[in-house]
């Protein structure tokens, strides 16, 4: 937590005294159905970040004006009350913070309050975070509540487990179709059918590949995940205490095959779907598919895409790569150094997978180019692990007490208007403290930025999901010159060569586009046509008015996890935080909407960019 500049603080009274007398007068506000009594408990410059509890929505509601419009169409139907704190509240530099508890008429929730002190003296909130965690009479099944597993007594008629998973597996699909078709099954498609598995919605995961995982096992030989193990775990299951902190691509794929099965996951591998279309009068898809060969027909209420924010690749046209003689590819079908030695190769793109690339080809003594089209954010892997991660997933954090709950919920509390401000000094950190190694860098002619605002990694993801690198170890092959560094863009491609628009060529036997991925409604665009992915819009970005996030301001990432334009249409993604975490969303509005419960969505996305 950052001081807030000029800001009166509390000496006097504990965090626990302050959090318990505001949330007194929240909940005698909330139950008086008074939403500017409401609005008036918040300072000026306040954010409200409801996920799903009160706006059936993904909703960042921004100062009084707008937290007032909110409850007033939301506050009667919501009917939300007992609102406590968790756990004992701290104390960041005057900011009182507390993890919190409360219901709705519809379920449970939990979230996370900060309280400042006003310019008159009072405490006011600044941030809340409100999250539906639960749905009232469709709990899931854990604890106390557990399944029994087996059947205790006689029964000439009983059925085993395995008899049963296999009656329902031969039904599903053809007399029992799916409520939810999840298309892509990464880690995913794999997070949210965990969910809807342990919620008792009737879904089915689909992806092309042979086998869960493969996504990860087709990638290049020397892939290793750029996000430590604390960050990573899935639903459920957290990975075990002996895990690598930077997992290998295999073991990703092997533990999500591993998860599947387990978590009895409805899942279909070579599983292609050809098109999809919906019909407005039966509120459903019609899903058109080819397993193993055979032609088959899906008609699933709700249809989600979660094929990732690596699903499409994005394959430049330069001029004269027809004519190319050697072999060119995009780096989601890189398969490692092995067939290239002795050759020439030139990676064009200068992020996470052209790194990683670049590094494992010069490893193996083979001549590689990166070509640089524009600067790209570059972190080291050990500095971001410490400063910008350990406070919330490290070993450290974990024995401190935090648990992956309370990071995620800290993290998800901090509203996306200004989390550049908590990240700006972190970056700063980072850039002093490794001012040699980013010397190095620039002396090697390579172009750095730290995003449009100097906010660093975070937010260029959040914002455009693009134009970073986490460094473990390439970098240091760049800045010696063992990686060979040309810079422009390209004007063609001949033959044997790419020729960059100063007129430099680069002689090459191969060349690799790590040139990054579409949008994720360009998966829309081809299954049901460019109108419905128009009317769905430009998916990712929060509209920061940055480079490749075109403004207005949104308040939450595009169409994420959240209802869209077109009806019965989700999109789901991310790395494996965002799985884990915004997998329990989506599928709380799924399993609502599967019980009928009323869903009214407050502040639906708009359409302000198409791709």
């Amino acid at each position: 937590m950052t001081q807030i500049a000029d800001a009166p603080i509390d000496t006097v009274r504990t965090p626990a005294d302050r959090v318990e007398a505001w949330l007194g007068k929240f909940n005698e506000a909330l139950a008086a159905e008074d939403p500017h009594a409401v609005a008036a408990l918040f300072v000026d410059d306040s954010y409200w970040r409801d996920l799903v509890a009160f706006t059936w929505n993904l909703k960042t509601v921004e100062g009084r004006e707008q937290i007032a419009a909110m409850l007033t169409e939301r506050l009667a139907q919501t009917r939300p009350r007992g609102f406590v704190a968790s756990e004992e509240p701290t104390d960041s530099d005057g900011v009182a913070e507390a993890f919190i508890a409360f219901e709705t008429a519809t379920g449970r929730g939990d979230g996370q309050l900060r309280l400042r002190v006003d310019d008159d003296g009072e405490d006011r909130a600044w941030t809340l975070l409100t999250t539906l965690q639960e749905l009232k009479g469709y709990e899931e099944s854990t604890g106390v509540s557990r399944p029994m597993g087996a059947s205790h007594g006689s029964d000439p008629t009983a059925k085993s487990w395995a008899e049963r998973q296999e009656e329902e597996a031969a039904a599903l699909g053809r007399t029992v179709q799916p409520y939810v078709l999840v298309i892509g099954g990464g880690q995913g498609g794999i997070a949210l059918g965990a969910r809807l598995r342990q919620l008792g919605v009737t879904s089915l995961v689909v992806d092309k590949y042979d086998r869960p995982g493969d996504q990860w096992r087709s990638r290049y030989k020397t892939l290793c995940l750029h996000d430590p193990v604390w960050y990573d775990h899935l639903p459920y299951l957290p990975f075990p205490a002996n895990w690598p902190v930077f997992a290998p691509k295999d073991k990703v794929a092997d533990w999500l095959e591993f998860y599947t099965k387990v978590m009895e996951v409805p899942y279909w591998s070579r599983t292609e779907c050809r098109s999809a279309s919906y019909d407005e009068e039966q509120g459903r898809w019609t899903v058109e598919i080819v397993r193993d060969g055979e032609q088959m027909t899906l008609y699933p209420t709700q249809l989600v895409l979660a094929t990732g924010m690596s699903g499409k690749p994005n394959v430049p046209s330069f001029p004269g790569a027809d004519t190319f003689a050697g072999d060119q590819h995009h780096s989601s079908r890189h398969p490692g150094p092995d067939g290239f030695v002795g050759k020439k190769v030139v990676v064009i793109g200068a992020n996470n997978s052209s790194h990683d690339i670049c590094k494992a080809l010069v490893e193996n003594g083979i001549d590689t180019t990166m070509v640089q089209r524009s600067s790209t954010h570059v972190v080291k892997s050990a500095s971001l692990m410490k400063i910008g991660l350990g406070a919330l997933y490290s070993e450290e954090a974990v024995q401190g007490g935090m648990t992956t709950k309370k990071a995620d919920m800290t993290f998800a509390s901090l509203p996306y208007k200004i989390m550049h401000q908590f990240q700006i000094p972190l970056y700063d950190q980072i850039r002093e403290q490794d001012k040699d190694y980013y010397d190095r860098l620039e002396k090697a002619g390579f172009d750095l930025d730290f995003g449009d605002d100097e906010s660093g990694l975070f937010m260029k993801y959040l914002r455009r999901g693009s134009g970073y690198y986490i460094d473990v170890g390439a970098c240091d092959l760049v800045a010696d010159g063992t990686i060979k560094l040309a810079k422009g863009g390209v004007k063609e491609i001949t033959e044997n060569s790419v020729v960059l628009e100063d007129g430099t060529e680069l002689p090459a036997d191969v060349i690799v586009y790590a040139t990054g991925y579409g949008s994720m409604n360009g998966w829309a665009a081809d299954l049901m046509g460019q109108e419905v992915a128009d009317r769905v819009g430009k998916v990712w970005g929060l509209g920061s008015d940055t480079t490749k996030d075109p403004g207005p301001w949104e308040g939450e990432q595009r169409n994420m996890w959240k209802p869209t334009q077109q009806p019965n249409l989700w999109f789901h993604g991310g790395n494996l935080h965002q799985s884990r975490h915004y997998s329990l969303y989506l599928a709380l509005q799924l399993k609502a909407r599967f019980e009928g419960l009323d869903t009214p969505v407050y502040g639906l996305q708009e359409v302000h960019h198409l791709s």
